[in-house]
C-alpha cells in the first residue's frame, strides 16, 4: 500500500466529518476514499473495494464504533482501524484494542498530529493517545500466546492449523471450501493478530504453544 493513503471517514456528526475529511484531503500523503455517517454505512461503502485506513468514532447512534469495528473484522476486513473519540474512558481503549482496531486517538488531537499518527498507522504502528497510554498496561502483553489464540475465530483458528501443518492457501481452500482469497484474508487477519511477520513465525509460535 503506497502513497497517497486512502481514508474512510466514519462519524455521525455531519459538521465534524466534514471538518476530518479536509484536514484529510490537506495533506498530499493522504486521499478521501469517502464518509459515512454510520456503522451500516461504513459497511456499504467498502463492498466493492477497502480504504487503506478507516476513521471511525465510538460513540455513534445505533450501530456503535465497536460494533462496527467488529462487524468489520468479521467480514474480513484488512484496512489499518483507527478510533477517533472524545471518550478517554479505561474501559473504552481497552475493549476496542482488544477487538482488534489499530489505534486510539481523541478528537482533540492537534490536526498535524493525527495526519501524523495515521502515517504511523500505515507502518504498521499501533496509534494511541498519550492520555490514554497507561491504560494498556492493563492488557496482557500483545504478543502472550494464549492471549493471542484466544482472541482467534473458529475459522481463524481452523486455518492456522493448516498453515502449522504446511499447506499453501490453495490447499486450505480446497479443503475447508472457501475460496483462496478468503483463506488469503484470515491468514493477513492471522498475521495482524499474532504480531508476526510471517506464515513460518506464526507457524512456529502456533506450535510451541
Amino acid at each position: 500500500m503506497g502513497k497517497p493513503y486512502s481514508v474512510l471517514v466514519v462519524d455521525d456528526h455531519p459538521l465534524l466529518r466534514r471538518g476530518i475529511c479536509q484536514l484529510i484531503t490537506s495533506d498530499s500523503d493522504f486521499t478521501l476514499f469517502g464518509e459515512a455517517g454510520s456503522g451500516l454505512d461504513a459497511l456499504s461503502a467498502i463492498e466493492d473495494n477497502e480504504p487503506d485506513i478507516i476513521l471511525l468514532d465510538l460513540n455513534m447512534k445505533g450501530m456503535t464504533g465497536l460494533d462496527t469495528l467488529n462487524a468489520l473484522r468479521q467480514e474480513g476486513v484488512t484496512s489499518r482501524i483507527v478510533i477517533l473519540t472524545v471518550s478517554d474512558a479505561k474501559q473504552d481503549v481497552i475493549r476496542i484494542i482488544r477487538a482488534g482496531a489499530d489505534g486510539y486517538l481523541l478528537k482533540d488531537t492537534e490536526p498535524d498530529l493525527l495526519l501524523e499518527k495515521l502515517k504511523n498507522a500505515m507502518q504498521g504502528h499501533r496509534v494511541i493517545s498519550e492520555s490514554v497510554e497507561e491504560y494498556l498496561y492493563e492488557l496482557k502483553d500483545a504478543t502472550d500466546e494464549d492471549d493471542w489464540l484466544s482472541n482467534l475465530t473458529p475459522r481463524e483458528l481452523q486455518i492456522l492449523e493448516q498453515v502449522a501443518e504446511g499447506k499453501s492457501n490453495r490447499m486450505i481452500s480446497e479443503l475447508l471450501h472457501i475460496s483462496e482469497g478468503t483463506v488469503k484474508v484470515h491468514v493477513k487477519n492471522l498475521l495482524r493478530k499474532g504480531h508476526a511477520k510471517s506464515r513460518t513465525e506464526m507457524a512456529v509460535r502456533y506450535l510451541n504453544q
